[in-house]
C-alpha cells in the first residue's frame, strides 16, 4: 500500500471513529498533496506526486512549518495555538520514517563521505546530494549540512 493510499484509508477510519483532529490534519496533508500535484502538472512533470519519498519531503516541510509556528506562538503567549500545532506535528510525523538521532546521523554522514571520496569542503555538494538520495526524510538536511561541514572542515 502506498503512502498516499494509507493516508486516505486512515482518513476514512478517523472519520468513522470521530477523531476530528486526525481528520483535519490528514485533510491538510491531502490538500498539500493535491496542490503539489497541480503545480507539477503545470510544470510539465508527471500528473501526480507518486513516489513516497516526494510525499515524505512534503510532510517534512509541513513539520518544519509546524515547528516554526510553535516557536512563534510560544513567544507570542498563545499556548493553545502552539499545542494545536504540536498535535498536528505528531500526526504528520507518524507517517514519516523514524528520524535519525545525532549519533546515527554522524555515522551516516561519515559513511557517505567515505563512499563519495570527499576530502574537502568543496565536495560538500556531492555529499549532500548522496545524503538526500539515501536518507531523505530520515534526517534533517540542515543539521546534516552542519555535520558535513564539521567532518570535512
Amino acid at each position: 500500500m502506498s503512502l498516499r493510499d494509507k493516508l486516505n484509508s486512515d482518513m476514512k477510519e478517523a472519520m468513522k471513529g470521530g477523531d476530528k483532529k486526525k481528520v483535519g490534519t490528514l485533510r491538510l496533508i491531502n490538500a498539500a498533496l493535491k496542490d503539489k500535484d497541480i503545480n507539477s502538472r503545470t510544470e510539465g512533470a508527471a500528473s501526480e506526486l507518486t513516489p513516497d519519498s516526494g510525499i515524505i519531503d512534503l510532510m517534512a516541510k509541513m513539520v518544519k512549518q509546524r515547528q516554526d509556528s510553535i516557536t512563534a506562538f510560544d513567544q507570542g503567549g498563545r499556548p493553545e495555538l502552539a499545542q494545536n500545532e504540536r498535535d498536528e506535528m505528531v500526526i504528520i510525523q507518524s507517517y514519516m520514517p523514524k528520524q535519525m538521532d545525532e549519533a546515527e546521523a554522524k555515522a551516516a554522514v561519515a559513511d557517505v563521505i567515505k563512499a563519495v571520496g570527499a576530502t574537502s569542503i568543496k565536495d560538500m555538494g556531492k555529499v549532500m546530494a548522496e545524503l538526500k538520495a539515501h536518507h531523505a526524510g530520515k534526517m534533517d538536511m540542515a543539521k546534516a549540512g552542519g555535520i558535513v561541514k564539521a567532518l570535512l572542515g
